[in-house]
Formats: C-alpha cells, sequence, structure tokens
C-alpha cells in the first residue's frame, strides 16, 4: 500500500470463543469433537458401503458418494482448527492460513450446494422421465456433472478468496468469529472498495445459493406433479420415498444457512452468533449421514448387510 500511513495486518486473532462462557467450552469441545469424528466415519462409511454394493453403483449414489467426499472436506477445513482454538488461549492465524481456510470452505460449501442441485435433477429425471434415465444420466454423464461441480465450487471458492484477500486490513487484527469468516473478515479492510467487495461478495453467494435452491424447487414441482399422477397409493409413496432422503438434507441445508445469514444482527449477538454459526458448521455435515443412512431404504440395507458379514466372518474366524 503506496505512501498510506498505516500498518497492514499479517496475522488475525480469532475472538470467536474469547466472549464464550469459558467453564463451558470443554463441554462444547467434547460435544463438537464428537460430532466431527462421528461426520468422518458416518461419511466414510456411506463411501466405503456404495463402493463395495454392486446393486448401489447407480447415479443417485455416485452423486451421495460426491456429497460424502466435500462434506468431509469441508469438516476438515473448518472443524479441527475450531476445535484447537477451544482449548487455546492464543488463537492467532497467519495470513496464508486464512486465506486457504476461506477458500477450502468457500469450495467445498459450493460444491455441496451444486451436488444438491444435481441430485435434485437426477430425481426428475428419474421420475420424469424413467425410460430415458439410462441414455440421460450415463456413468460418463454422471461423472462429467460431478466434476462440474467441483469445478464450479472451485472456482466460486478461488473469486472470493481473490477478491477479499486483494483488500487492505488496517483496521485491527480482530476477527469477530471461530473461523475466517468473509463478513467478519470484511469489517476489518479499509480503503473506498470495501463497501462494494462486501456487496458484490454478498451477491455473488446469494445469487449462487438461491439459483441452486431455485433449482431444486422447479425440480421438485415437476416431481411432485408427476407423483400425483400415479394412481396407486402404494406407487406414489414409493416413488416419493426416493426423495425423502434428499429432500430432508436440502431443507437442513438452507434451513440453517438462511437462520444464520438472515437473522438480524444485535448488538449483544456475539455469543449466540458464535453458537449459531459453529452449529452450522458441525451440526449440519453430522446429520447429513444420519438422514442419509436412516432415510433412504437401499442405503440402510447395504449398511446392515455389511455389517452382519463383518460379524459373521468375526465369528466363524
Amino acid at each position: 500500500s503506496s505512501g498510506q500511513n498505516y500498518s497492514t495486518v499479517s496475522e488475525f486473532n480469532l475472538i470467536g470463543f474469547s466472549n464464550f462462557p469459558q467453564q463451558l467450552l470443554p463441554t462444547f469441545f467434547l460435544l463438537y469433537l464428537l460430532m466431527y469424528l462421528f461426520t468422518l466415519l458416518g461419511n466414510l462409511l456411506i463411501m466405503g458401503t456404495i463402493w463395495r454394493e454392486h446393486s448401489l453403483h447407480t447415479p443417485m449414489y455416485l452423486f451421495l458418494c460426491a456429497l460424502s467426499i466435500s462434506e468431509i472436506l469441508f469438516t476438515v477445513a473448518v472443524t479441527p482448527r475450531m476445535l484447537a482454538d477451544m482449548l487455546s488461549t492464543h488463537r492467532s492465524i497467519t495470513f496464508v492460513a486464512c486465506a486457504s481456510q476461506m477458500f477450502f470452505s468457500f469450495t467445498f460449501g459450493f460444491t455441496h450446494s451444486f451436488l444438491l442441485m444435481i441430485m435434485g435433477y437426477d430425481r426428475y429425471v428419474a421420475i420424469c422421465h424413467p425410460l430415458r434415465y439410462n441414455v440421460l444420466m450415463s456413468t460418463r454423464d454422471c461423472a462429467r456433472l460431478v466434476s462440474w461441480c467441483w469445478a464450479g465450487g472451485s472456482v466460486m471458492g478461488m473469486m472470493v478468496t481473490l477478491i477479499v484477500f486483494h483488500l487492505t486490513f488496517c483496521r485491527s487484527n480482530k476477527i469477530y468469529h471461530f473461523a475466517c469468516h468473509v463478513l467478519a473478515l470484511l469489517k476489518l479492510a479499509c480503503g473506498k472498495e470495501t463497501a462494494s467487495v462486501t456487496m458484490g461478495v454478498i451477491l455473488v453467494c446469494v445469487t449462487a445459493l438461491m439459483g441452486c435452491l431455485l433449482f431444486i424447487v422447479l425440480s421438485y414441482v415437476f416431481i411432485v406433479a408427476a407423483i400425483l399422477r400415479i394412481p396407486s397409493t402404494e406407487g406414489r409413496h414409493k416413488t416419493f420415498s426416493t426423495c425423502v432422503s434428499h429432500l430432508t438434507i436440502v431443507v437442513v441445508h438452507y434451513g440453517f444457512a438462511s437462520i444464520i445469514y438472515l437473522k438480524p444482527k444485535g448488538p449483544h449477538s456475539m455469543d449466540s452468533n458464535t453458537l449459531l454459526a459453529t452449529t452450522y458448521t458441525v451440526f449440519t455435515p453430522f446429520l447429513s449421514p444420519i438422514i442419509f443412512s436412516l432415510r433412504n431404504k437401499e442405503l440402510k440395507n447395504a449398511i446392515q448387510r455389511s455389517f452382519r458379514r463383518k460379524f459373521s466372518s468375526l465369528n466363524s474366524g
């Protein structure tokens, strides 16, 4: 920054947990640690089951596998750092670590939304165009859709991170959040373009997420219309049951996100914000494997089968 008389920031302090009731930190640490481990194990279990069961080698489960991977990576990008900060007193994070954390959380967050959108499209094709399903959803097409999701997520992550880290940070180095959260970080930036960058980042994120949501809602409008045309109640039930797990995840994913981002900001909302945001970061990925393995009959049965095989081989060995 040429000729301006302020020092730029080289590292940030994360203040997220400092205002948190300190005696509750160990309890929350344990709770979040258990959820974190469960998220990793649950998603790995889902991936392993889909990998091993040939009956599950269908587009829907390929997308689910990709979703589990993005879930694991999102969790790994944010949660370990957060857990370490809950126990330490020195909560500083370097500029580079902050940028990479932001890049990864955005990349996997967007990838997640794009995958949910593709999964909605998959259900739409399966229910509204069942005869063309195998043509429209060939293995190659599925792989292409998944790679587009990852590429799209990475581009969005890169874009947001580059725009934000091009700014000069000089106000203070205290981030009032437990992670390098984009809005908390933008409050520390100075210079004329900060306001427009903030607006731009919000617009990019909202447009992308709302676009995905709109697409999913549209898919389900067609799906519901198709289901209502099925004459038998049993047929209707059976067809809709293939969508339940996806629909539940979408509601959880968007529900939590909107609670956090659309919540009115009061002056004393720091602690409740930290609690809400940690809930979103730790709890949403934690719920995903539970929802998919409980609400999805095929997957549930496959997991049970693989457990039975394990135990019978253990007993006979």
